[in-house]
């Protein structure tokens, strides 16, 4: 679930908590069991691991068998946990797997590979994956794949597409969400379900946990993308069923609350309890902007604060960037200049650019801002923050007309983007 930033300047708009609701999708008593449940099975299960397995290495760490299962249960950890430092150990132990490796390094590399994309370091990813593609003793497959991956992550979408031909494959688990994944990014959402309901047959023929999972998460969310909330409800359940402490999907069910339904109360309620197991900045946004949706403009400061401290302490690298520019853009636009500026020069994708268009926006370069969106983010994303952004711009520059077209985009989006920045952007 991608989370909507608050914009905090001059003119504030306020928002009537009264306003009418859609009709009700989600039930307490769905997930109330997972949510208060002191079971918290992912997080269990990973530390078991990496007792196990850590009571199997060597003192030198030359085994390297032990290596890669117990940076694996490293990452899960930190996925079930949110916490930096497990990210890591792991990417530590994969490049020790890899020195020490006589047999099947890629291996090793591909998973120091998706290390370094969770923490946004693309372009060593991508450098790592080109390295090992080029080994005459590697396996290329599923190299390609996750060169599609970090191909799309760094906006080299032309390469991906190239990569995507070569690995077609439509009774490929792996091809069918990389192909959603890319039907997604030219615009038809339509066929990224499609192909992730394909997938989603494979999984279930497979009869694999890990795959449901995965699978019935991320449609979840394309179903909410597509105003369809009672199957995007359905198939966070479907996820809690096999994975009981799924935050993420948690976080998802809240947002319905919130957005679908405008139960603030309910929906904060679920991320304060998320809070207590799971150490992940992002709640602090989502709470930030409950509070704004009520008025309560102090409380949503002292949540976005919170943000920031948490950011600071959390050792995070650059995986909260994008969320600091927006919110520098108003309090600090320099800074958020310089930041976008560096995040584009880590990943030059129209979802970092809009970002320094903004930062621009805020410093009082409207024009630099324009030439920003026209060169880097017309026709080239349909991410509904990227359309926000370019409105801003566009209203700036007193481009009425493509200001009406862009609220015209933006209107099909309102769940995702939520009530907060729908109402701003009706009254652009």
């Amino acid at each position: 679930m991608k989370l909507r930033f608050l914009l905090f300047g001059i003119s504030v708009l306020l928002l009537s908590c009264g306003e009418e609701t859609l009709p009700k999708v989600t039930n307490p008593a769905d997930y109330d069991n997972y949510l208060v449940s002191t079971e918290k099975p992912s997080q269990k299960e990973a530390l078991n691991e990496v007792q196990f397995w850590s009571q199997r290495l060597r003192p030198d760490s030359s085994g390297v068998g032990d290596l890669g299962p117990l940076a694996a249960a490293y990452t899960s950890l930190f996925e079930a946990s949110g916490k930096s430092e497990y990210l890591y150990s792991a990417e530590k132990l994969y490049k020790k797997a890899m020195a020490i490796s006589a047999n099947h390094p890629d291996i090793y590399a591909r998973a120091l590979a998706r290390n370094y994309i969770s923490q946004h370091r693309f372009r060593e990813a991508a450098n790592l994956l080109t390295d090992t593609y080029n080994d005459p003793n590697s396996e290329k497959r599923p190299t390609e794949l996750m060169l599609f991956d970090v191909f799309m992550e760094l906006g080299r979408f032309e390469q991906a597409e190239e990569v995507l031909k070569k690995v077609q494959n439509t009774s490929d688990y792996n091809y069918l969400i990389r192909k959603a994944k890319w039907s997604d990014h030219v615009g038809d959402l339509d066929e990224a379900i499609n192909y992730m309901e394909d997938a989603k047959a494979i999984a279930e023929s497979r009869d694999s946990k890990g795959l449901k999972i995965w699978t019935y998460s991320n449609l979840g969310d394309y179903y909410g993308h597509a105003g369809r909330i009672d199957d995007a409800y359905e198939h966070y359940l479907k996820t809690l069923e096999l994975q009981p402490d799924n935050a993420y999907v948690l976080k998802g069910i809240a947002w319905i609350a919130y957005s679908h339904e405008k139960n603030v109360p309910e929906a904060r309620r679920i991320i304060t309890e998320l809070m207590k197991d799971h150490s992940i900045p992002d709640y602090y946004l989502l709470l930030a902007e409950f509070a704004e949706y009520e008025d309560d403009f102090a409380e949503a400061k002292v949540q976005i604060d919170m943000f920031l401290e948490a950011v600071d302490k959390g050792n995070y690298g650059s995986m909260y960037n994008a969320y600091l520019i927006e919110i520098l853009a108003d309090r600090n636009p320099e800074e958020a200049m310089k930041l976008a500026e560096a995040e584009v020069q880590n990943r030059a994708t129209p979802e970092t650019y809009h970002l320094l268009a903004l930062a621009n926006l805020k410093a009082g370069n409207t024009e630099t801002a324009l030439d920003i969106i026209e060169a880097e983010v017309e026709g080239k994303t349909f991410e509904p923050m990227a359309q926000y952004h370019s409105a801003l711009v566009y209203k700036a520059n007193g481009l009425d007309e493509r200001l009406k077209a862009a609220k015209d985009e933006l209107a099909e989006a309102a769940f995702e983007l939520g009530p907060v920045l729908a109402a701003k952007i009706e009254e652009l």
